[in-house]
């Protein structure tokens, strides 16, 4: 009776160091998200760089596309920015952006100074846009297919290992290989 008094916290002390040793090796910016295989949610949100004009979920489909959701208080996106910019360069991809939870001039000043990845960027100052999206920071980038399907999700800044590791993939296979 005594053994199994030390016997019992040594074991639940093995079997909890076993799940934190598991989780020292996943992809931390892999969420599973429920809008993985289902239609993008639908949005309708102001254009931030033209007031009054806007931006919807439609506007995204006929080929692969990117939705990025960053915002100027985001360290992470300004630490994707440049990775950005040169995928945007690249054409590998058109990157639509989602403006989270922050002001105009400043997210304006933003793309003005750092320059302008997004084909549009949709402006969502209350967030209330995102919620549909599980969006709860930034950045955040989902990937969909021509239909507006959501193929997968990444949270952190983006770079170039994480691209080539998770999303090329996915766009090529979309695309039956070439590149």
């Amino acid at each position: 009776m005594k053994s199994l008094r030390y016997l019992l916290p040594a074991i639940l002390f093995a079997a909890l160091l076993a799940v934190f040793w598991k989780g020292l090796f996943l992809n931390p910016g892999e969420v599973p998200s429920p809008l993985i295989g289902k239609p993008a949610p639908a949005f309708q949100l102001e254009e931030l760089s033209t007031p009054g004009q806007t931006f919807a979920t439609a506007d995204m489909r006929g080929r692969p596309a990117l939705l990025n959701v960053w915002a100027t208080w985001c360290a992470g996106c300004r630490q994707e920015h440049a990775f950005l910019m040169q995928l945007a360069k690249s054409g590998e991809v058109p990157i639509y952006g989602l403006n989270y939870r922050d002001e105009r001039a400043p997210a304006l000043a933003w793309l003005k100074d750092l320059g302008d990845p997004y084909e549009k960027t949709a402006y969502d100052p209350k967030g209330e846009g995102s919620l549909d999206w599980g969006v709860y920071g930034a950045p955040e980038t989902f990937l969909m297919d021509p239909a507006g399907t959501v193929v997968y999700k990444h949270l952190g800044p983006l770079n170039g290992n994480v691209w080539a590791r998770d999303f090329r993939p996915r766009i090529e296979a979309m695309q039956g290989g070439r590149r």
